[in-house]
């Protein structure tokens, strides 16, 4: 994954050498190695001391100025530590900032996590809530983090259009239609959602294949060789060896997919690779065009594609920058459980298992 710096503060000298080394050319991805921050720190700091300069020519260019920058940054400090409600607690803007920067979390994460966790009044002294985190965003209160570090901001729900239901026999799948009432409330865990992220158009080989549990919201990720049925196939047969015949039939009871064609191989998806080659699974199949019906793998979907954006060549990312994506997935507080991490609960529902 990108290399991610701590998100210490510059100084005025700091803001020197970004000067002398912005204006000689140097790229933004440079400057923060050589001053051992996030990109997005230098990025912020430009803006804030950016200014048009006149050359001698009477042409025109956009520089930055160390000194315009300090000024900015001591006035935005005073109105930050006398006018707000986080006051001086500098700590926990400053946690704020790193969680949002660096970890790709929401303000709501942040606040939620440290709600549930009683860091309140302990470690930090001041206690705000998701609502003024993204007010001070929007004022630009924060001064490294601007709505363009944020996640996507909340939408209003989409409206689906449900198509006319019909089975899907070409891959002699079973329909959605017929899946049993406690899989689709949720009650009992070991049936998973499964889905495939593409890379970038035309260049990405390689694809993802992602796996939500529907109960936990637990994620797997598999990084395969191409989009097809084979590479699907093989994946599966990989995770029934990691956990063992009896063990998968325990956690992976189900999973439903749509109607792609790395999904088109039902027989060899449910027969298990080991012993006998017995039902290891039962496979449920979406209608076309209803990827509501996997409601909770897009959903997680949307936060793979805040580690690896639309566009990204997965044939560059080794297997431990996407299981960096999968545990970073796990360990994300979700207000859907009262801000544990999904992996959490799937450890939990484990040890119920034991």
């Amino acid at each position: 994954m990108a290399n991610q710096k701590g998100s210490r503060q510059l100084k005025h000298n700091d803001r020197i050498r970004l000067e002398a080394l912005y204006n000689a050319g140097h790229k933004v991805v440079e400057i923060a190695e050589i001053l051992h921050v996030h990109r997005s720190t230098i990025y912020n700091e430009l803006k804030r001391g950016q200014y048009e300069h006149l050359n001698s020519d009477y042409t025109r260019e956009m520089r930055y100025s160390a000194d315009l920058a300090q000024r900015k940054y001591e006035e935005n400090l005073k109105v930050r530590g006398t006018q707000l409600k986080i006051g001086n607690d500098i700590k926990l803007a400053n946690y704020i900032e790193d969680k949002i920067i660096n970890e790709d979390y929401s303000p709501d994460a942040i606040i939620g996590e440290l709600t549930a966790e009683g860091r309140w009044g302990g470690e930090f002294q001041t206690r705000i809530c998701t609502t003024t985190v993204y007010n001070y965003i929007d004022k630009g209160i924060f001064l490294k983090v601007t709505n363009k570090d944020l996640p996507v901001k909340k939408k209003k729900k989409r409206k689906y259009n449900k198509v006319k239901k019909q089975k899907r026999a070409e891959a002699g799948g079973e329909s959605i239609e017929n899946r049993p009432e406690a899989i689709n409330n949720r009650e009992e865990f070991g049936h998973w959602e499964m889905d495939s992220v593409i890379g970038q158009r035309g260049k990405s080989k390689n694809t993802l294949l992602t796996l939500t549990e529907r109960k936990t919201r637990a994620e797997i990720i598999f990084k395969l060789p191409d989009h097809s049925a084979e590479a699907v196939v093989a994946a599966v047969d990989r995770l029934e060896n990691r956990w063992g015949g009896e063990m998968f039939k325990t956690v992976f009871k189900s999973i439903t997919v749509d109607n792609g064609t790395e999904f088109a191989y039902c027989a060899e998806l449910e027969r298990s690779a080991i012993g006998e080659g017995g039902k290891r699974t039962k496979m449920y199949y979406c209608h076309p065009y209803s990827s509501w019906e996997r409601g909770t793998n897009e959903v997680t979907n949307k936060m793979v594609r805040r580690r690896v954006p639309k566009g990204t060549n997965f044939d560059g990312r080794t297997e431990e920058e996407i299981q960096a994506v999968e545990e970073w997935i796990n360990k994300y507080p979700r207000r859907i459980h009262g801000y544990k991490s999904a992996g959490q609960l799937f450890d939990e529902e484990l040890k119920r298992i034991s």
